[in-house]
């Protein structure tokens, strides 16, 4: 028997990939009526700068109030990123969201203690793709936590083809 999948844990680090992931959550969520907890951690005293949406902050040396409004931003952003994909699923995804979790730490370590406190079934991840890229932080971050957990894991490559959603233009 396939045990139930009621809640979806997507790790994002805000690249056009992990957008790409997103959907794969949201498909899933959709046919397995389950609810996405979002998850984008900010390692402290790491410089994030993504390129056109906006959010550029140096997390860690800050005073508790910029941080705060730093990952305010950054939950901005992932909302902005569910609000494009309605245009492409027909619907509501903010619907699927249950939470939005902005933690400072390290990425691998902060995805599987939201896994354990959050409850969820499953986690989907996008990875940068192969070659050297690999070797960069989400790939870094895929490959840790498919070591670590016990957990199905759900890692998404960016597609070689072109699809209909252009994933470099969403915020």
């Amino acid at each position: 028997m396939i045990p139930e999948i009621k809640k979806i844990l997507y790790a994002t680090d805000l690249t056009k990939n992990s957008s790409y992931a997103f959907f794969y959550a949201v498909t899933m969520a959709e046919k397995c009526g389950a609810t996405i907890v979002i998850l984008h951690s900010v390692e402290a005293g790491r410089h994030i700068s993504y390129a056109g949406a906006g959010v550029e902050a140096v997390m860690g040396g800050a005073k508790k109030q910029e941080q705060e409004a730093d990952i305010e931003k950054i939950k901005e952003r992932l909302e902005a990123i569910c609000k494009t994909m309605e245009k492409h699923v027909g619907h509501s995804c903010l619907e699927l969201v249950s939470k939005i979790i902005v933690p400072l730490g390290h990425p691998v370590e902060e995805i599987l203690k939201a896994v354990k406190e959050e409850e969820c079934d499953v986690i989907v991840l996008g990875t940068h793709g192969k070659g050297f890229l690999k070797q960069t932080l989400l790939g870094n971050v895929a490959a840790r936590v498919l070591q670590r957990t016990r957990k199905p894991v759900f890692i998404i490559p960016l597609p070689s083809e072109k699809t209909d959603i252009d994933w470099y233009s969403m915020p």
